[in-house]
């Protein structure tokens, strides 16, 4: 994508926010945009004959040994959602196959009938449900204790990017967006303007870290809102508690910086990660729904 494709999307992408509250694309998705597309990346743009503002954009992403997908129709044309999602859906489908098929994550906000009708069309089937949980900051003076059980430090990149990727990488390994990052996609993550190294907080054990905790702030939210954006505990040092600490000592670091909320996206099948959110007091904000199938080769 050039310069213009880019501002053209973006500003649909804003539209889009304003209607429905949430933005769309998720950080991935985003980012992918943002830099005008990287191997295993296609956006695909819809506009009306004889006009070049967009009226949809559908993008793809070649990720963890899958392909995640996004469409976003402009609030003024869902009324033909049916037509121009199944034309979106069609090409980028006509696209999966042409590059080897694979499996398919189409993300959906709020999921409508007609998001259910268009995914079996083309052999999607309800799959992961992510939820995005809410709590309360500070956090109650006993919860907010647990986090001091434990000692972080700031990320350094040219000290830790490459152990940073090995223990993401271990705690993800199954996962289709978090896995299998490189050192490209680190890279392109913290040359972003919202990233601040003493937002990651990393625990050491035995020179290595043993967990770690991503957070990022949303200055444009009212209340503040502040996220943990990735957090994993290294599967060599799991069963020690490292999960309930790390995640406490990210939302206090969030409250010393001035959150109101804190949140975070969580699989809705993980029960032990919930279960663990829930005794912190999160609470399920919303839901967002992927529609997944397996798309052949040509």
């Amino acid at each position: 994508m050039d310069t213009a494709d880019i501002q053209n999307i973006s500003e649909l992408l804003v539209d889009a926010e304003r209607a429905d509250g949430v933005r769309p694309l998720s950080d991935h998705l985003w980012l992918d945009l943002r830099q005008g597309g990287r191997p295993g990346f296609i956006g695909l743009i819809a506009t009306e004959e004889d006009h070049d503002h967009p009226i949809a954009y559908c993008q793809l992403s070649r990720g963890n040994e899958s392909w995640s997908l996004d469409l976003v129709v402009h609030p003024h044309h869902r009324y033909d959602m049916a037509t121009i999602g199944n034309e979106l859906m069609t090409a980028a489908v006509d696209i999966v196959k042409s590059e080897g098929g694979g499996r398919v994550h189409w993300w959906v906000f709020e999921a409508s009938q007609l998001h259910r009708t268009l995914a079996q069309e083309f052999g999607l089937q309800r799959g992961r449900e992510l939820l995005q949980l809410r709590v309360a900051l500070p956090l109650p003076q006993p919860l907010a204790k647990r986090g001091t059980t434990i000692t972080t430090r700031p990320f350094d990149f040219p000290k830790d990017a490459s152990s940073w990727l090995e223990t993401n990488n271990a705690a993800f390994a199954q996962h289709p967006e978090q896995g299998a990052w490189e050192l490209d996609v680190l890279q392109a993550r913290i040359s972003e303007s919202w990233f601040d190294p003493k937002g990651v907080l990393i625990h050491d054990i035995d020179s290595k870290i043993g967990a770690f905790c991503w957070t990022k702030m949303h200055p444009e939210t009212t209340p503040l809102v502040g996220e943990i954006y990735v957090i994993a505990v290294n599967p060599a040092c799991a069963g020690r508690g490292l999960g309930s600490a790390i995640t406490v000592a990210g939302l206090n670091h969030l409250a010393a910086s001035g959150a109101d909320v804190g949140m975070l996206f969580v699989d809705a099948d993980n029960a032990a990660a919930i279960s663990m959110y829930m005794t912190l007091g999160f609470v399920v904000h919303h839901t967002e729904l992927a529609f997944v199938g397996d798309i052949s080769t040509l």
